[in-house]
Parts: C-alpha cells; sequence; structure tokens
C-alpha cells in the first residue's frame, strides 16, 4: 500500500494534464489541482497498513447489509477519488457475471485488472460520457465517428482506440482510466463497443481541466468550498493503444449498455449517500437563518422548513431501504437495491432546485450582498457592519455573515452551480432514473392489488379460462 506522500510521488509521471491553457506538470504543488491532491494523499494515509500484502478496507467488497452500509458511512469520510474508485470496481465486478457468457475472456481480464488495482493501491476513474456530436444521430451513423469512443485499428496484442470523454471527475490526479460505452449498442456499431483500462501517463491521453475552485485568496468567504476544489477532465484519446489483457469489452454490441447500467447503480448509491447528508445540511442552514433573521416562528417560514425536513427525511430513508434490500450474489459480494437507489436518487435529485428555492427565500438577498470577512475586520467599516448585519441581542453580525457567506457557496457560487448541475447529471440524468425505476418496480403485483381492491377479476385470466 503506498502512503499519502508516496501517493503524491506517484504522479510524478508523463501524464498530459492541462489546465487554464498551461501543460501541468507539478500537480501535488499546484494551488488549484493540488487541492484533491491533498485530500486523496489524506485517505491514503487513513488506510495505510504496512503489512506486506494488505488491501485497503475501502476497497475490499462488501459481502453483508452490515458491510454495504460501513462502505456508505466510510463514503461521507474518503475523498471524491477514493469513492470513485470503489465505484469504478465495483462497477466491472458487477459487469463481470454479466458479460461471462458471451465473453468469458473479458471476465477474466476485469477479476486480473481488480486484483492489480487493489494490490498496487491504485486510484481508478470511469469515463463514460462521450462528446456524442449531434445528439440526434446514433454512434455509427455520425458525420464524424470520433464522437463516440471507438476502435480505429485491431492488432494481434491489442487495439487503438480514440475518441473523448467528458465530465471525468478527478481524472488529472488518479492512476487509472476506466473507459466504458456511454449507452446501448446496435448491430453495426461494434467499434464503439469497447470497455478497456488506460494508464493516465499512457501516449495519446490528454487531459484538459476545468473546475469550480474560488480563485479568491480569502477562503474564509467560502467555508464550505475553500481549498476543496475538484477538477472536471475532459479526456482526450488521441490513438491511444490497449493491450488485449486490459481490454474487457470488445465488439459484443448487445452487451455495451451493461457497463454503463453496472456504473449508474453504484454512482447513484454514493449520489444518493451524499443527497441524504446534504438534504440535512439545507435544513441545518434554514432553521440557522431563520433564527438569526427573528423568523423562526412566522408560519410560512416553519411551513417551508418543514417541507425540507420532510424531503430529507425521505432521501435518507430511500438510501437506508437500498441499503436494506441489497442482493447478495453467489460470490458473496452485496449490492445495493436498484429500485431504492434510482427511486431516492431521482426524488432528491428532482427537489433540490426547490429545497434551495426554500432556503434562499428564508434567508433573504444577503446571501449575495453580505459583506466580506475582511470588511468586517476593517477599523473604519467592521463595527458598522457588524452593528446593522445583527438582528437582536443573541445575534452577532459577524454570525449572521457568516451564515450568508456558507449560504452563497453551498448554493448561490461556483460551487452551488457545480451540485445543482451534478446533483442531476451525476450517475445519468433524472430519465435513466426513472427508466430503472420503473424496470425493477413490481408493477404486476400493485395491478394485482388494483383490481383485488375493485374486486375485478384479471382479464388476461378470463380470456385464458374462456
Amino acid at each position: 500500500m503506498m502512503t499519502g506522500e508516496e501517493y503524491k510521488a506517484s504522479l510524478s509521471d508523463d501524464r498530459a494534464v492541462y489546465f487554464e491553457g498551461e501543460r501541468i506538470t507539478d500537480l501535488p504543488n499546484h494551488p488549484i489541482l493540488g487541492q484533491m491532491v491533498d485530500a486523496c494523499a489524506a485517505s491514503y494515509d487513513r488506510f495505510y497498513k504496512p503489512e506486506t500484502g494488505a488491501i485497503s478496507d475501502y476497497f475490499t467488497v462488501p459481502g453483508t447489509i452490515d458491510a454495504l452500509r460501513e462502505r456508505v458511512d466510510m463514503h461521507h469520510e474518503v475523498d471524491l477519488l477514493t469513492h470513485v474508485t470503489y465505484a469504478s470496481i465495483m462497477t466491472l465486478l458487477t459487469a463481470a457475471d454479466r458479460i461471462a457468457e458471451k465473453r468469458p475472456q473479458g471476465k477474466e481480464a476485469i477479476h486480473k485488472y481488480v486484483r492489480y488495482v487493489q494490490e498496487n493501491d491504485l486510484r481508478v476513474v470511469e469515463c463514460i460520457t462521450d462528446a456524442k456530436g449531434d445528439r440526434g444521430k446514433k454512434p455509427g451513423a455520425q458525420d464524424d465517428p470520433d464522437a463516440y469512443l471507438h476502435v480505429v485499428e485491431r492488432r494481434d496484442d491489442g487495439v487503438v482506440i480514440r475518441g473523448a470523454k467528458l465530465h471525468i471527475s478527478c481524472a488529472a490526479v488518479c492512476h487509472e482510466l476506466m473507459a466504458i460505452p456511454t449507452k446501448s449498442m446496435k448491430p453495426g456499431e461494434e467499434e464503439f463497443a469497447i470497455a478497456c483500462a488506460v494508464p493516465v501517463d499512457a501516449p495519446g491521453v490528454k487531459i484538459v481541466n476545468t473546475t469550480y475552485a474560488t480563485r479568491h485568496e480569502e477562503l474564509r468567504d467560502f467555508p464550505v468550498s475553500g481549498g476543496k476544489a475538484v477538477p472536471e477532465g475532459f479526456v482526450i484519446f488521441d490513438n491511444v493503444f490497449v493491450p488485449n489483457d486490459r481490454i474487457f469489452l470488445d465488439g459484443e454490441a448487445e452487451y455495451a449498455a451493461v457497463f454503463a447500467h453496472s456504473l449508474g447503480l453504484w454512482e447513484r448509491l454514493g449520489g444518493l449517500a451524499s443527497m441524504a447528508d446534504g438534504a440535512d445540511l439545507l435544513v441545518g442552514f434554514a432553521q440557522l437563518i431563520a433564527e438569526a433573521n427573528g423568523l423562526e416562528r412566522v408560519g410560512h417560514i416553519k411551513e417551508k422548513i418543514s417541507e425540507m425536513i420532510i424531503h430529507a427525511t425521505l432521501v435518507r430513508a430511500s438510501l437506508e431501504a437500498a441499503i436494506a434490500h441489497c442482493d447478495v450474489t453467489e460470490d458473496g459480494a452485496a449490492f445495493p437495491s436498484e429500485l431504492y437507489t434510482n427511486a431516492g436518487k431521482y426524488h432528491g435529485a428532482a427537489n433540490y432546485g426547490l429545497m434551495v428555492r426554500h432556503l434562499h427565500d428564508i434567508a433573504g438577498g444577503s446571501i449575495l450582498t453580505a459583506p466580506s470577512i475582511r470588511d468586517l475586520e476593517n477599523e473604519e467599516t467592521g463595527h458598522l457592519i457588524r452593528k446593522y448585519m445583527g438582528t437582536k441581542q443573541s445575534v452577532d453580525g459577524f454570525y449572521r455573515s457568516r451564515l450568508f457567506h456558507a449560504i452563497r457557496d453551498l448554493t448561490a457560487d461556483s460551487y452551488g452551480g457545480y451540485r445543482a448541475v451534478t446533483n442531476v447529471q451525476a450517475g445519468g440524468g433524472l430519465y435513466a432514473q426513472r427508466i430503472v425505476t420503473r424496470a425493477h418496480y413490481d408493477l404486476d403485483k400493485a395491478k394485482r392489488m388494483a383490481l383485488d381492491a375493485a374486486q375485478i377479476e384479471d382479464p388476461s385470466i378470463a380470456s385464458a379460462a374462456e
């Protein structure tokens, strides 16, 4: 296993990482991208075991309800890259059994690769969303075939791939890129049915980054996001060679969607876990600012906070149900309930904007206009700002201003916009969660219940009897 410092040293390779027009060669010491490096290094130190052959506790596969719940609880305490690595491992293991009959060598390659990642304590990100080109056309009908990652050359020892993957969190600071199809493929689209693993420093890989990170030097004005930025990578595969032992799927178009569906389960479970804490956080800020404003007893304020509490409770209940109703496979791996994971993620994402609106309505315009911390500390203006930002004897203007800064940072600034979009898009958009929820809901049971309540015989049974 690696320590945090050893992880930092491992980033000094030939990776081609770009940020704001420049190639970055020293990731650990970069003022923006280095924030994610520090967070991941802290997780390395947390799980470090000096014993020879040890595997990080976080990357062992859960086999029971309690073990799965433990992983979910740990999700709140680790950095995003560590969580994404866990989701990548579980995605591959979920897909392995589903492709085994058609591509047994793919299953073997997956298990070999997962052991390699575990034993070398590496970090992996999932690369799924393609550039897609003209959204009205299928992959095989694009004007430019590179709109979807695809195989451009097959050799005896592997394949060459070309294309791009977008919205790849932490790609710049990982070790491995897990590239999988973004959607189902049809006959004639075999070149796009490629799933494989690529080292981040492989020749032809280029990663262009953006981030919500504040460029403001006074991080006290950004108490939620300051110093904790996540890089989002635009990952380009420019004629990248992939050897056979790193190929999981190659041309089996009917299995292309397996990887996306497998990833969706684990990404949505992670998203649901984050939403559960996030919903409670919104409630807490709403109650605190209502009290600071002297409005906590006003009827419509109480109603909004009550609605936020119900939302938070339902999201948390969905998470608990997803864990409690997990499925344990013959191999002894516990998988969360598809039904409750997807329904909970959908409910949390679909209603997030309304909960934020309630918070903004309760708090008021000072979310955006509260003077900065340095203004509060200024000898000439500070005492006056504190006076007029205060509301009553027990509420100091400095305390209230800090609440406003936290609410702005969480919901109304760069990080707030990032959360608003990722809540909807992470793990696939809302439509994807509706599809999976419907597929796993027992609709026949609901119909039978309705027929029994109406005292009507099932027409399909009656027709068969006739």
